[in-house]
């Protein structure tokens, strides 16, 4: 009698706890249904002929104010993983194929991503959702316009 009732608890005990522990991780993924950003925002930008001591006169952006209230701020952003080098990655509104590299977008379309965790082998065209402090930039060229520092990947991994 007390081996059934034994067997008894661990059954209810087993079948409740995966349920509990399931119904958890459905909470957390339904936490995060819409990115802060969406890439429509990010592109809403304008360019200014300005001069610059080593490339001559060239476009600088002017970010709408909307996106630029998201800076050092957390936020959430889905795209595709883009390949820049063997270690560093970039998040693009596009696949690999007509991404920014490939003349097929602009320069509002790609995000640099600097992982919270270091260096991650990561799939190209692995769609992904982050999380991370938002970085905007109007004013260096040889840097991404947004990046995403602090980055974790929050869905699709």
């Amino acid at each position: 009698m007390d081996k059934i009732k034994i067997v008894v608890v661990l059954l209810v005990f087993a079948l409740f706890g995966f349920q509990k522990s399931e119904l958890i991780k459905s909470e957390k993924q339904k936490i995060i249904l819409t990115d802060t950003l969406t890439w429509k925002k990010l592109g809403q930008i304008k360019f200014i002929k300005k001069p610059h001591k080593d490339y001559g006169s060239i476009d600088f952006p002017l970010i709408s104010p909307e996106v630029k209230k998201y800076h050092n701020k957390r936020i959430y952003m889905s795209g595709f993983i883009v390949p820049i080098d063997n270690v560093n990655y970039a998040l693009s509104k596009n696949v690999f194929a007509s991404c920014f590299f490939c003349g097929k977008a602009g320069p509002e379309t790609i995000m640099g991503i600097k992982f919270k965790a270091g260096k991650l082998k990561l799939r190209t065209d692995q769609y992904v959702t982050l999380e991370g402090i938002m970085k905007v930039n109007e004013n260096d060229p040889d840097n991404w316009m947004y990046n995403i520092e602090e980055a974790v990947i929050v869905k699709g991994n």
